[in-house]
């Protein structure tokens, strides 16, 4: 497991500053992407526009006051009709020192450019709460309002797509590697691992990952890195459950219960 560096947890250094461009540089695919958003198979740094600060990062609540390196995994914003909704893995929300937690959306160098955002109520699939399987590593959770504003309100969200298929477009992964202050992306075409799970190869997605939002030209949301070894054991390919009819019953409830 590197997806996930709890609080007092640890993790695979990953690369940083130039060794970025080195990423780039070695990475498999310099093929252009299909819908235009650059080479598939090179991780960068995430631009701060305003589709990316819908992804943000995880940290415990009594890190609130000091944001600097003390995040552990990453979500994002999905659209509900409360406007209130994010998206990450469940493996990330679900132990036991993850009681209090609050969201950073657009993160950045110890900053919280968007205010920081309490997390309220999760909602785990059976598969996980009864068993942690590998194949229900999905979660929600709702986001209290802060200063009379919905966390969509301020920055957005991406729909979750369900059902779709699998490496049909290529999709961008963006997340915070624990070991980062500014977070990460990659575009890429997704394969299947198998029925269950699908893969896609990005260099540099190292611990801190886990819950990043892939997320298609259509800025929907149709794979969230956790699944397969809570993300995969490797920097390079990372997993994601496929987004069926499991993922489709947990997202219904998470906008329908009262």
């Amino acid at each position: 497991m590197k997806r996930i560096s709890r609080i007092a947890g640890t993790s695979r250094p990953v690369l940083l500053g130039a060794a970025m461009v080195l990423l780039a540089a070695t990475s498999a695919s310099v093929a252009a992407a299909d819908d235009g958003r650059g080479p598939l198979g090179v991780t960068a740094v995430a631009a701060a526009t305003r589709h990316n600060v819908r992804v943000g990062a995880l940290f415990s609540a009594d890190r609130a006051d000091d944001l600097t390196g003390n995040h552990f995994c990453t979500a994002s914003v999905v659209h509900s009709a409360r406007e209130n909704l994010i998206v990450t893995a469940a493996h990330c929300v679900d132990a036991d020192d993850a009681s209090d937690l609050v969201f950073v959306p657009g993160y950045r160098a110890g900053r919280a450019p968007y205010g920081v955002w309490k997390v309220g109520r999760r909602f785990l699939p059976d598969g996980w709460s009864k068993g942690q399987h590998e194949d229900s590593d999905l979660a929600f959770a709702y986001v209290d309002e802060r200063k009379g504003k919905r966390v969509e309100d301020v920055v957005g969200a991406n729909r979750f797509a369900p059902g779709t298929e699998t490496g049909a477009t290529a999709v961008t992964v963006t997340g915070y590697p624990d070991a980062r202050d500014t977070p990460i992306s990659c575009t890429n075409k997704p394969s299947a691992h198998s029925s269950t799970q699908q893969r896609i190869d990005c260099p540099g997605f190292s611990g801190g990952t886990s819950g990043s939002p892939w997320v298609n030209g259509d800025h929907e949301v149709v794979g969230v890195l956790g699944g397969h070894e809570q993300g995969g054991d490797t920097d390079d390919t990372s997993y994601s459950v496929v987004l069926g009819r499991e993922a489709a019953a947990l997202y219904r409830d998470a906008v329908t219960v009262p």
